[in-house]
């Protein structure tokens, strides 16, 4: 689904010894959130295996009362993380839903009110929706995408629900081997806009939903984005600033992880969806 023409993969190392995090053998650390801005919150969340960390997830919670959010696209994927955030002015950038071969949304969205990606699409899974009431991440298990962008400004459906209007993950059991990035966006019982980003490829999608839902960040509703390379996020506010962003992914194969890098070196992964966040 996001393949860019022109960008292959290549498997270039084989480091032993290394394995998958599994969910049930990890716990997150606790959440001490700053505030480098008014409604503008930062925290780092470790991921704990033994008491040891294994990976990291950068996470900020935004109040919409003093921030607003668009969402921002280039088909030719020719804008990365560093670019949308010279562009947009933006305080936060983090990478959209699902994209197709030619850079399209491969999901249903709306950018400024112009639709945008498939017109005919079915999921059960969720959106993130932004109205004249506010921004909210919506389960969609028993509501239509169309309904749900109506009167929308701003909307991407994306996969799966990591945490459901019940509690519950709605992420299938996906193959342990294969691990990425990941980026997620939530909301809080607050009404607040959760957004996170691993730094590291270490969780496959069903544990990474049993990992966020069971972090201490108050979440009643948490939506996937896309993963692997665009799982990308940056910050500047203030005097804080911070960017998280990976250039592999990896599977593993009896045990060994298996890295995936680029064929064209480290060249910034081009992001042709993202969701921005700009004071009011």
């Amino acid at each position: 689904m996001r393949r860019l023409v022109g960008v292959w993969w290549l498997g270039v190392a084989l480091l032993a010894g290394v394995m998958p995090v599994r969910a049930e053998d990890v716990a997150a650390g606790p959440v001490v959130w700053a505030q480098p801005a008014p409604g503008f919150e930062v925290a780092e969340v470790a991921v704990l295996a033994q008491g040891a960390e294994v990976d990291r997830v950068h996470v900020a919670r935004i109040d919409p009362a003093k921030f607003r959010f668009e969402v921002h696209t280039a088909p030719d994927a020719a804008r990365d993380l560093g670019d949308w955030m010279k562009e947009t002015g933006a305080a936060l950038v983090i990478n959209g839903s699902y994209f197709a071969p030619d850079g399209q949304p491969a999901t249903p969205v709306l950018s400024r009110g112009r639709p945008m990606g498939p017109k005919a699409y079915g999921t059960k899974h969720g959106a993130f929706v932004v109205t004249a009431a506010g921004p909210s991440v919506l389960d969609l298990a028993k509501r239509r995408w169309q309904d749900a962008f109506r009167g929308a400004t701003e909307a991407m459906v994306s996969f799966p629900m990591l945490v459901g209007a019940d509690g519950q993950s709605r992420a299938h059991r996906s193959d342990p081997t294969r691990l990425a990035n990941r980026s997620f966006i939530g909301q809080d019982g607050n009404g607040r806009i959760i957004v996170g980003t691993t730094v590291t490829g270490s969780f496959s999608l069903d544990r990474f939903a049993t990992f966020v839902g069971g972090a201490d960040l108050g979440l009643v509703r948490a939506l996937n984005l896309d993963g692997g390379p665009p799982a990308c996020q940056a910050a500047r506010i203030g005097t804080y600033s911070r960017s998280v962003c990976s250039n592999s992914e990896t599977s593993t194969d009896a045990g060994q992880l298996r890295a995936l890098g680029q064929l064209f070196g480290q060249r910034p992964w081009g992001l042709p969806i993202v969701l921005a966040v700009f004071p009011k």
